[in-house]
């Protein structure tokens, strides 16, 4: 009796055992499943093609023509198309700008050599053969612009008066009081920084090739003057048309690193937050001047989109980060299929080749890519007639969807689980695109927005300053704003730096107002010169 007790004890322990040995090899395959995601994840972003567009017409998963049936395109006309043949061309969109100065270098022959070698006689021009068109770019010139005035008085003054008036000559202030700055010279190297992404320290070095000793202190103190006394009034009246004459918006933001942060270490995160105007404005109309504006906050507590957007009405598109969920009641989060269909995309990707058919992340990656195709079909309707045609096409296909990832038991650490737990946490804002034919099916015009600065950031890799970062919003939001609008950004610079000292842009409204982006000149416009 007791050697049974002893014998099921042994087996009660060693069941205890096996039960364990299964839990933990079951948490270590999960595990080196997750790691393995993980590994063929970098190696595709290191090594794969970073396109995440699909092919459409080999994903038709669901074959469902009700759903996809030409919502609106008209039927094709059979057109009769003759049989012929003709050499392909090279298509190029290479011209140049009937502004620009064109200089005529004639050949002829010397005088001597015009004899005609048939009877001797003198040869005549009996007209020209143009040869060839070429482009010559001349590199950035300098010069010194040395500004005298006229000092007047009155000869018969001076003869037989008791006092002689002096009379001087009106002159221009200059861009920054006491300095040898113009403004060719902070519009040209704000451009170079911000526009072609050359940091100062490459720009110092140009410099001194040339044998001109500009340091980049003495750059970055022009940039930074110039920026909070002449640009941060301009941006500020943007600000204000942007929150309070519209009712769509897109926000996002990225990472800055800012090394003399207060209270901070230098390899903390700093943030560069974005806000800017969507493609339709209240009236359904299409929004003609855009505004894109940056806004430096030292991190990414939910306060600060807050405090931006305080007076802001209406529906801002944002990536899934919860600080946005936590706006205020007046404004509505629509959010971001582009984001929600690339988790899905990352969980495809880590598959082998072989699992990917018929796997649930691919079957999720095409109920988002058939999304996208309908919306494709949206893109000329009026907002009207395209909320009509979501609630009628896509609705049906998006609430399938859903209904599909909460019927998939997946385990919540690997990427198909992030997949499926991101589509129902944000559920909520993914659907509100429905409520409004203006709203976009993502917030890709933001991440476009946002990207030059992102591109800039690997040149000059981090601010020195938090004066200096706030000055980088304020000079990023005013050339950004500017290419949306078609402006050349060193000419309306230019522009900005020569007229605003001369006028009281702080005190008067009607002068600031001809330094907005929709009141530059003709010659600001890209392609054009003055």
């Amino acid at each position: 009796m007791e050697n049974d007790t002893i014998t099921a004890k042994l087996i009660a322990e060693k069941d205890s055992q096996i039960a364990g040995l299964k839990a933990e090899n079951a948490r270590l395959s999960q595990q080196v499943e997750w790691l393995m995601q993980q590994f063929r994840l970098a190696k595709h972003r290191q090594f794969g093609a970073s396109s995440e567009k699909s092919a459409y017409d080999q994903l038709n998963l669901f074959n469902e023509a009700e759903a996809t049936a030409a919502a609106n395109m008209p039927e094709p006309e059979l057109v009769k198309i003759e049989e012929h043949y003709r050499k392909r061309t090279r298509l190029v969109n290479d011209s140049l700008p009937d502004s620009l100065p064109v200089e005529t270098v004639e050949h002829g022959l010397p005088a001597a050599e015009c004899v005609c070698p048939e009877c001797g006689g003198n040869l005549h021009v009996m007209g020209h053969e143009t040869m060839r068109r070429e482009l010559v770019i001349i590199p950035a010139q300098a010069k010194i612009v040395e500004h005298v005035r006229s000092i007047y008085a009155c000869r018969d003054c001076e003869k037989g008066g008791c006092s002689v008036p002096i009379v001087k000559a009106p002159v221009d202030k200059p861009v920054i009081k006491g300095s040898f700055a113009s403004p060719e010279a902070i519009a040209h190297i704000m451009t170079q920084k911000f526009v072609m992404g050359a940091p100062l320290y490459r720009q110092e070095q140009d410099w001194n090739r040339q044998g001109i000793m500009i340091s980049r202190q003495t750059m970055s103190n022009w940039l930074i003057k110039a920026a909070l006394d002449w640009l941060e009034p301009i941006y500020n009246a943007l600000w204000k048309m942007l929150c309070c004459c519209y009712d769509i918006l897109h926000a996002d933001e990225t990472v800055l690193q800012v090394l003399r942060e207060p209270g901070k270490t230098p390899q903390s995160k700093s943030y560069m937050w974005l806000y800017r105007t969507s493609r339709y404005d209240p009236y359904g109309k299409e929004v003609r001047h855009p505004i894109v504006l940056y806004d430096y906050q030292p991190d990414r507590r939910s306060k600060h989109p807050a405090a931006f957007l305080k007076d802001f009405k209406g529906f801002c598109h944002t990536d899934g980060y919860d600080g946005y969920h936590a706006l205020p009641g007046s404004i509505t989060v629509a959010g971001c299929w582009g984001h929600d269909r690339r988790k899905w995309d990352e969980a495809l990707k880590v598959l082998p080749a072989k699992d990917r058919e018929g796997s649930n992340a691919l079957r999720g990656k095409q109920y988002c890519d058939q999304l996208f195709e309908l919306e494709r079909g949206f893109t000329d309707m009026q907002p009207d007639e395209r909320l009509q045609k979501r609630l009628e096409f896509s609705k049906p296909v998006l609430d399938e969807f859903f209904a599909w990832a909460v019927s998939l038991n997946v385990l919540s650490k690997t990427l198909l689980g992030v997949a499926v737990n991101y589509t129902l946490s944000q559920r909520k804002y993914l659907e509100h695109y429905l409520l409004d034919g203006r709203l976009e099916i993502s917030n890709n015009r933001a991440e476009r927005s946002i990207k030059p600065f992102v591109i800039d950031r690997k040149n000059f890799l981090f601010c020195n300053t938090p004066g200096g970062a706030r000055a980088s919003a304020i000079m990023f939001s005013i050339i950004e704003t500017a290419k949306e609008n078609g402006l050349d950004p060193f000419a309306y610079l230019t522009y900005i730096f020569k007229n605003a000292p001369n006028w009281d842009i702080r005190n008067n409204s009607d002068a600031l107002n001809r330094l907005l982006p929709q009141s530059a000149p003709d010659y600001c416009m890209a392609g054009k010169s003055k």
